[in-house]
């Protein structure tokens, strides 16, 4: 896997945006965008490198936004320049060339969806008091492991601290939020490897309310700003709200 498919598979997980290819011109031009605002936060495309000054033939590169603040001292690093293509004073383009780490890359794009993300979503992510995290109910039986004990063991994810609220969506052919749990307690020390997860950390859960089936379904999710539930994420204010309301 080179470096522009590793930061692709980044994007969609962490971030559930998949990449749209909008221009005909460019054909392998891709933009990574919020679900809810649809505001760009990321595009990946194939130029020339003497487009950006320098030798050789051509290159994957990444634009990402950035605080105007600091783009001068950004562009000091190796692998970082002045924005193909866009706005200079608020964008940079970087090598998808191995000159900085993926994990460099990583923390630019993170960077760069904060500054785009919409207000309930940046508003959601301060607080980091409510979560959606997803499940996969041929993997793991939740109704089974909550009818033994009201607490249970779930990889920790993100930034979830204990006290935060996690709401657990079950997928497909459930495909609705099912249960509202309390954190009690992370960083739990676990070791797992299989299906592409290395997990080294665990939360532990505690059952406070169980919703019916299609009450919270995705269809009345994507009405309040949340189309996908890949990964741990942010639940927007208008969404938390109901979710308050339908669990008390």
């Amino acid at each position: 896997m080179n470096q522009r498919e590793e930061i692709t598979e980044y994007i969609r997980k962490k971030y559930s945006s998949e990449p749209e290819y909008l221009w005909r011109s460019t054909p392998d031009a891709a933009v990574f965008r919020h679900s809810d605002n649809r505001k760009w936060f990321g595009l990946i495309m194939n130029i020339s490198r003497s487009k950006l000054g320098l030798e050789g033939g051509d290159t994957d590169i990444l634009n990402v936004k950035c605080d105007q603040l600091m783009t001068g001292s950004f562009r000091m690093m190796e692998g970082i320049y002045p924005a193909y293509h866009m706005n200079k004073k608020s964008w940079l383009t970087i090598l998808l060339d191995g000159t900085m780490s993926t994990e460099q890359v990583q923390s630019m794009i993170d960077m760069s969806y904060a500054l785009t993300r919409s207000k309930a979503e940046a508003s959601a992510d301060a607080e980091n008091k409510d979560w959606l995290i997803p499940a996969n109910p041929k993997v793991y039986d939740l109704e089974e492991g909550f009818s033994q004990s009201e607490t249970i063991m779930w990889h920790h994810s993100n930034s979830i601290k204990a006290g935060d609220t996690v709401y657990i969506y079950v997928g497909a052919p459930i495909s609705s939020v099912m249960y509202r749990c309390a954190v009690e307690e992370t960083g739990i020390p676990f070791s797992f490897s299989g299906d592409g997860k290395n997990i080294r950390e665990s939360m532990r859960l505690r059952l406070e309310h169980r919703f019916t089936r299609g009450e919270i379904s995705l269809d009345r999710m994507r009405e309040l700003g949340v189309y996908s539930v890949r990964n741990a994420r942010g639940v927007p204010s208008a969404l938390s709200a109901l979710m308050k309301e339908m669990s008390k």
